[in-house]
């Protein structure tokens, strides 16, 4: 039994050895994307769920919620088209000036090939600022319109709203009078036939 347990505890003792640097450095470098790995399944079902928990908050309330849900979302949505827009015109300009330098590192030799080349490359600093101003300006008044276009759509609907309740209450108020009047008209005859009858 000693001897099992020798072995055992030096087993033990040569595991305690085997941590150095190396599996301490890999293990801190390792663990966030085991960490990664265990939460990713985790998102579909998560987004999913905010999804139903949004769309049930929509659901929920008045019609005016629901045009403040559709116009923040779209607002987002083109908020979103114009910066995916401008990453892809920004990424394109710069493989373009990647391999402007890279042409010009070649051409060293040749003054006229690197003014050429510096020109070319201003022109493409242009174009991507000219593309940041167009991108931006479009993407802003987009966002504008929008925006505009749900409040007017949201001040239509709350006046339609208020006119049906008026004209709702306006209805039952005369309603209510009619009712009245006629309570009060059979009463008064009722009452001019007693009198007509006593003399």
């Amino acid at each position: 039994m000693a001897e099992e347990e020798k072995p055992n505890g030096e087993e033990q003792v040569k595991d305690n050895n085997n941590n150095n640097l190396y599996d301490a450095v890999q293990r801190l470098i390792l663990e966030p994307s085991k960490i990664k790995a265990s939460l990713i399944p985790l998102f579909p079902e998560a987004s999913r769920t905010y999804s139903r928990q949004l769309l049930h908050w929509s659901r929920q309330g008045s019609p005016l919620r629901r045009i403040l849900f559709i116009s923040i979302g779209i607002v987002a949505l083109v908020a979103l088209s114009g910066l995916v827009a401008f990453t892809l015109f920004f990424l394109a300009a710069t493989v373009n000036a990647i391999f402007v330098s890279l042409l010009i590192s070649l051409a060293v030799a040749g003054g006229f090939l690197v003014l050429f080349f510096a020109f070319v490359t201003a022109i493409y600093i242009g174009a991507l600022s000219l593309a940041i101003f167009a991108i931006s300006t479009v993407t802003f008044w987009a966002v504008v319109a929008i925006i505009i276009t749900a409040g007017w759509v949201g001040f239509l609907y709350t006046v339609w709203l208020v006119t049906s309740k008026s004209l709702g209450l306006a209805k039952q108020s005369l309603s209510v009078t009619g009712s009245a009047i006629t309570t009060y008209s059979a009463a008064w005859g009722t009452r001019n036939i007693a009198d007509k009858n006593s003399i």
